[in-house]
């Protein structure tokens, strides 16, 4: 090679040329967010380009589903995003069950609303209690999951699991819940909603969790509409958008759904919105408990052997704990899908990473990070 040797001078200071520098974060363990690595362009401590790589933990999910029949299928859905495994499953079933024109008993849908909502709260305590602890606060930590553990165990009376529940059925439940459930679950929903204040009172007033997510990782609206965002992250930046109320599945119509937004769009406000809608989300478990105990009846319809949609297309989403799921199942009548798509609210959310991450200092890079709230196993499906 004839070209010289060129000498590169990579920080900062007076008199100093400085040139960028390209730094990866990750690919990280599972038991941090996951399997995901962040592609830094750098000047000084400032980052200049973020480009996000996924696909570590890829597993496959969609081709999988193809070779496994609809019974089968909803133990890999509710795997995907491992915090939000009842409603993962419950895509499944709303899909398989709108192709097969399956009616599912009043009671049945009921409980799925109250279960779903139970599972939305012990998804926002994981990350109410995580994220501080990324920034430095370990008391939440402590706080989020007394009040998970006072809520696993009533998911875990009534479907015998603790992560993956594998309690919904096409055509309704696994079984009825056990007796007298309901009154636990209200006395354990009432005992949340007293301690809560207790787990906001810690982060409101603290003065560096404030000085750390206020002002900073700032997401518009019209970027978090064009990256397809969804969920707590979206309405943080003033999307009001909430498929529960805007197009409603299950029994939603029947229920008043407030949905909680925030204009700030920053660290903060992604915070603020898990607090606000645990409140509301445990509002809407006890009235679905009301329903629940009015009703008699069974919880799921008798099928045949084999489970056969019929030839088709349908779409079924859902208002998952982080935003949108959706379902695009494909039959050609028979057992297993021809195709079954997978649309995940953590692959969209974590793309607005490219616009939120560049400008900022590497110190707020983690504080911005955890607040994406998203899970890799919902990204790298």
């Amino acid at each position: 090679m004839t070209d010289a040797l060129r000498e590169m001078t990579v920080g900062t200071g007076a008199g100093l040329e400085t040139a960028d520098m390209v730094l990866n974060i990750g690919p990280q363990h599972p038991s941090t967010h996951g399997v995901l690595r962040l592609k830094l362009t750098l000047d000084g401590e400032r980052v200049v380009a973020c480009d996000p790589v996924v696909g570590y933990m890829h597993r496959g999910a969609e081709k999988l589903f193809e070779v496994r029949d609809y019974r089968q299928i909803i133990m890999l859905a509710n795997r995907h995003d491992w915090l939000s495994a009842f409603s993962n499953e419950l895509g499944v079933v709303l899909a398989v069950e709108r192709l097969m024109g399956i009616e599912v008993p009043e009671r049945a849908v009921w409980l799925r609303m109250a279960l779903a909502e139970l599972n939305r709260v012990l998804n926002h305590l994981m990350f109410l209690g995580s994220y501080p602890l990324e920034i430095g606060a370990i008391t939440p930590m402590f706080y989020a999951f007394r009040e998970r553990e006072t809520l696993q165990a009533v998911m875990e009376e009534v479907s015998g699991g603790r992560i993956h529940y594998m309690f919904n059925r096409v055509g309704g439940l696994k079984e009825e819940v056990p007796a007298g459930w309901t009154k636990r679950a209200r006395q354990a929903v009432g005992a949340v909603r007293r301690r809560m204040p207790d787990l906001a009172g810690v982060i409101h007033k603290n003065d560096i969790f404030l000085a750390r997510t206020v002002g900073v990782g700032v997401l518009s609206a019209a970027d978090a509409a064009a990256f397809g965002a969804s969920g707590p992250v979206a309405r943080a930046s003033g999307l009001d958008f909430d498929v529960r109320r805007d197009e409603p599945y299950l029994f939603y119509d029947q229920l008043d759904v407030p949905v909680v937004t925030r204009t700030a769009g920053d660290c903060h406000a992604r915070f603020e919105m898990l607090l606000e809608q645990v409140y509301v989300s445990l509002d809407l478990i006890e009235q679905c408990l009301d329903r629940v105990e009015r009703i008699s009846g069974p919880v799921n319809v008798r099928l045949p052997k084999v489970v056969k949609a019929p030839e088709g297309h349908t779409y079924a989403w859902t208002e998952n704990p982080l935003g949108v799921n959706g379902y695009y199942l494909v039959s050609r009548g028979e057992k297993t899908p021809w195709r079954l798509k997978l649309r995940t609210a953590s692959y969209a959310n974590v793309q607005a990473l490219a616009t939120l991450i560049p400008g900022c200092l590497v110190p707020d890079l983690i504080a911005i990070l955890g607040s994406m709230f998203f899970v890799v196993g919902d990204i790298d499906k």
